[in-house]
């Protein structure tokens, strides 16, 4: 914790300052994957246990997070290619633009997926349904919007 922001009970961390173009990772994931052939297409609520290691520093914001059953995981594909414009992911021939697929091979490597949430435990989430590579960066975590209820009163005219 070090320090508090003017709305009581908020509380902010030493971090890089916001300049527009820099992500930070907030921890990394731990998978059964090491090799791209081996980890799936999409991943499954029913496949294998994977762990959201997450850094000190923001163990704090996962307050709240456990009211969830599934929560959507942001992620960077850092040993993914980012030069392909189109692609042709069954290699018969059949191309497609890369924002139409989900295709880890894009000009910025986010990968996305919704998980179910087993349990979290001293900053470990341990969760079911990822498609990412072992060590792969974590850039953050949302409740599924599916299930989130604003926590925020509502805007005026809105």
């Amino acid at each position: 914790m070090t320090g508090t922001d003017i709305r009581a009970g908020e509380m902010t961390v030493a971090a890089a300052p916001a300049d527009g173009d820099r992500l930070a990772f907030i921890g990394r994931i731990r998978t059964p994957w090491t090799d791209r052939r081996d980890c799936p297409r999409q991943g499954s609520t029913d496949g294998p246990e994977c762990r959201l290691i997450v850094d000190d520093v923001w163990i704090p914001a996962l307050a709240g997070l456990d009211d969830y059953a599934t929560i959507e995981v942001l992620y960077w594909l850092d040993r993914a290619r980012r030069d392909l414009v189109t692609q042709s992911p069954r290699g018969d021939g059949t191309v497609y633009g890369t924002f139409a697929l989900r295709s880890p091979v894009r000009p910025n490597p986010i990968g996305t997926s919704i998980v179910r949430l087993d349990r979290i435990e001293r900053g470990i989430l341990t969760v079911r349904g990822l498609d990412c590579l072992d060590g792969t960066p974590l850039l953050d975590i949302k409740p599924d919007r599916a299930l989130f209820i604003p926590k925020a009163p509502p805007k005026s005219g809105v």
